[in-house]
């Protein structure tokens, strides 16, 4: 079984992201930028199943800049096998990632996909359904455990009210959750062997997918600086401040 393994290259999760003066975007100027640490989870996660013996190849896949090779090394350094850079320039929406994304697992005959539930950039948690969605595939999100048995694979994943298990039947769709796995750190030797792996180059063109935008953003703020507290001196005054400011 061959798995694919989509990563995106993002903001640092250390780094505090700066708004641009005009409110058009982040600011990405001299940002250290890394794998989005969900689809991290994924990569490990796809490693320990063919460390597992359940799986024969992983094949890492980014659709973004070419500065995204960096992102794809790092993962072939953990482990991944080959990996793919659908180069993108401008920014692609998840609709057209996961277009890519069926393009590629059904041309590379993959059996299961596995992707981070979410990027820490857009936040959007749309790309791993909207590709169940468009391969018939089934699919199960915010993984906490993964189990590949034969031709299904069984998930525990995350729900409001605790866990839910589901089994699926391979070729499925898989989104990780942070509890998953603990993502291992590339050795120096794994990352000198990870320059010499395979990594193709295409575009959405040799997909067939236009990627022009639907969406406009319209303003990027600053989320609101948070007011400072009110001290009371006992519950009464308590009481008093909370019907004072309408709360109940």
């Amino acid at each position: 079984m061959k798995i694919l393994v989509p990563v995106k290259r993002v903001i640092d999760y250390n780094v505090k992201p700066r708004v641009k003066a005009d409110g058009t975007g982040v600011d990405l100027a001299n940002v250290k930028m890394s794998m989005n640490p969900f689809d991290e989870i994924a990569v490990e996660e796809a490693i320990r199943i063919k460390e597992a013996g359940k799986a024969e190849e992983i094949i890492a896949i980014s659709v973004g800049p070419a500065k995204a090779t960096e992102t794809l090394r790092t993962a072939l350094a953990m482990g991944a096998d080959r990996a793919i850079l659908v180069l993108s320039e401008t920014d692609v929406e998840p609709l057209a990632v996961a277009k890519i994304l069926k393009a590629v697992a059904e041309g590379e005959g993959a059996g299961l996909v596995i992707l981070g539930k979410q990027a820490i950039d857009d936040d959007s948690n749309q790309t791993g359904q909207m590709l169940a969605a468009l391969m018939g595939r089934p699919q199960g999100t915010f993984a906490n455990e993964v189990s590949v048995d034969g031709d299904s694979v069984t998930v525990k994943r995350e729900v409001d009210g605790g866990l839910e298990t589901v089994k699926l039947t391979l070729p499925a769709i898989v989104t990780t959750d942070l509890r998953l796995n603990e993502p291992r750190y590339a050795s120096l030797p794994n990352i000198m062997k990870a320059k010499k792996k395979q990594l193709d180059e295409k575009t959405p063109g040799d997909y067939g997918v236009d990627i022009t935008p639907r969406l406009k953003t319209l303003k990027v703020v600053e989320p609101p600086v948070r007011s400072a507290g009110i001290k009371v001196a006992d519950v009464d005054a308590l009481v008093a401040k909370i019907k004072e400011l309408g709360i109940v």
